[in-house]
């Protein structure tokens, strides 16, 4: 077999590409959860509840058999006009917030010790919305919620 030799500009060429691929794979690693953040495969998933929507107002009914019967727990609610973070806050209290991420416009669906957790890049927000990690640095919007009877009222 006979080997060729390497001219200096092939070799700068492949050493320039090598450390080209080298920096994107570190940026990359950075942007998720090598930036120390926790990954957020770890997180649970939110479970999914159905709302419905009328004159602006989302309504759900919170018994013994909702995802929401606890204090501290949370759930992914569908409805017609998008998908919303609904945490319990307190025994009659209740936060609701966009589910889109506010960095990349991801939907969360992972929750974990009362944070939510952004499936794309690991960004952390809190039961009201703001944030613990980014990448995200803006809050996530929220909504008036109204709780009564055992029917959790969100304002659009």
């Amino acid at each position: 077999m006979k080997l060729s030799r390497q001219t200096r500009r092939e070799f700068c060429t492949q050493a320039c590409q090598a450390v080209a691929l080298a920096t994107i794979g570190s940026a990359l690693q950075g942007c998720g959860a090598g930036a120390g953040l926790t990954s957020p495969s770890s997180a649970a998933a939110l479970s999914r509840v159905s709302g419905t929507v009328a004159s602006g107002v989302i309504s759900l009914t919170i018994d013994a058999s909702s995802p929401l019967a606890s204090v501290g727990s949370a759930a992914l609610v569908q409805t017609s006009s998008g998908l919303f973070l609904v945490a319990r806050t307190g025994q009659d209290t209740f936060s609701a917030l966009t589910a889109t991420c506010t960095h990349e416009a991801c939907t969360i669906t992972g929750y974990e010790s009362q944070t939510y957790v952004c499936p794309c890049h690991g960004s952390r927000f809190d039961p009201s919305g703001h944030v613990l990690n980014g990448p995200a640095v803006t809050a996530l919007r929220s909504y008036t919620t109204r709780f009564a009877n055992g029917v959790l009222t969100i304002a659009l």
